[in-house]
């Protein structure tokens, strides 16, 4: 049975780790909703708050390349199932909040190293293995899990913060995780029988070092990089930016979900499009609309202009997500696949740390976050072009060569 048909189990596992990222990307998209109850319960700044998520993604920074050399020698498996028990316990920890921030950033610093390893660092290893031909549409799968996570979790929060308030909201979402999410990681996520029995020097791609020594690797990391800052940025305080200039919180959250459609949408053609055209020249195109979004959102005052702006931020970047794994699958093959992602996605973790600190700082400095988003606007542009550079890649050489081991 080929990746062809429906009925080949690599969709399965596709599905499956899908359901497991959105899952994960609770930590994500849930807390620009508890942003401000937090804010207000406790006293603490917005900069105080959104250090949290710059604590998360530092940790998962330090964390992504471990994780990624431990996933590029074990059974993934192994990996992903603790991590979802952290997943489910830290968020039922949350609940036990006090006024010191000490105890705020220390749980989310463990919730960095869980959802890191229930990022697509882990799952795209997984499915990379059962696809070649059509690896960009079971990658877009996958991440689309996190895209459909952006249009539930923040209504869904909002709406369970309205009814229980916000300690037993977070404890009702750690129940779901561990109750839900923890059985389908459990059951069917795998790599490809040839992969597990293959000795990882067997499996077709470039060494560590090759990787670490091309360029092709570190100008895919800048791109990551550089995107990730506005996008984690505009993702924190998105909702907060939309509140301040009138919109209502219902809606603003709305606004959060239309960025998860977007990014749906976005990562599901980024997936269709990488398996037919040139995957580095996708990514400028998508760069350049999540741009446009961010200029819309330096300025927006009200709902529809929120919307939009989330819309395109949200389809840019949904699909450079797709990208990244992509390309790295396509240039460096599986052997060191997750290490070289891990890395990757660390230089991402960095940049969502930073992203949600300067706009937190820089509405703290002067009540507002259109000059800043303006800024990261041309920035992400400027750094499109660096995938203008990049080389084509062999896939009849790669698809040759994965006929001959199997």
């Amino acid at each position: 049975m080929t990746e062809h048909t429906l009925r080949y189990e690599g969709w399965r596992v596709a599905g499956a780790s899908a359901s497991g990222l959105f899952f994960a990307s609770l930590v994500v998209y849930t807390f620009p909703v508890f942003l401000k109850p937090l804010a207000s319960e406790f006293s603490w700044s917005r900069e105080a708050v959104s250090s949290a998520y710059g604590f998360m993604a530092i940790t998962a920074a330090v964390s992504a390349p471990i994780l990624g050399a431990l996933l590029d020698r074990t059974n993934v498996r192994r990996v992903l199932v603790p991590c979802v028990i952290g997943l489910g316990l830290g968020f039922v920890a949350l609940s036990w909040l006090t006024m010191h921030l000490w105890q705020f950033y220390a749980t989310f610093v463990v919730l960095g190293v869980v959802a890191t390893g229930l990022s697509p660092v882990g799952y795209s290893r997984a499915v990379s293995s059962w696809f070649l031909r059509r690896r960009g549409t079971a990658l877009a799968i996958v991440i689309s899990g996190g895209a459909v996570a952006a249009i539930v979790h923040p209504p869904a929060a909002q709406m369970l913060i309205g009814l229980i308030g916000w300690r037993s909201a977070y404890v009702m979402l750690g129940i779901v995780v561990l109750l839900v999410g923890l059985p389908i990681v459990a059951i069917f996520i795998r790599e490809r029988p040839s992969n597990e029995h293959a000795s990882r020097h067997e499996i077709d791609g470039a060494s560590l070092r090759e990787g670490l020594r091309s360029r092709i690797f570190w100008t895919i990391v800048v791109v990551f990089f550089a995107s990730s800052i506005a996008m984690n940025g505009a993702i924190v305080h998105m909702a907060a930016l939309l509140t301040d200039r009138g919109v209502a919180a219902t809606q603003a959250a709305f606004a959060v979900s239309a960025f998860g459609a977007a990014s749906l949408a976005g990562r599901l053609l980024t997936g269709w499009l990488l398996d037919r055209f040139f995957g580095a020249r996708v990514s400028v195109a998508l760069l350049c609309i999540a741009s446009l979004g961010t200029f819309l959102l330096a300025s927006a005052s009200s709902f529809a202009e929120g919307v939009l702006a989330a819309a395109l931020i949200g389809f840019g970047m949904g699909g450079e997500f797709d990208v990244t794994p992509y390309l790295l699958s396509r240039y460096f093959g599986l052997r060191t696949f997750s290490t070289l992602y891990g890395i990757a996605f660390a230089w991402s973790a960095v940049a969502g740390a930073a992203g949600p600190i300067l706009l937190g700082r820089a509405f703290d400095l002067s009540g507002s976050y259109e000059a800043l988003l303006m800024r990261l606007a041309w920035f992400t542009l400027l750094v499109a072009s660096l995938m203008f550079t990049l080389p084509r890649y062999d896939l009849d050489r790669a698809f040759r060569t994965s006929r001959a081991a199997t």
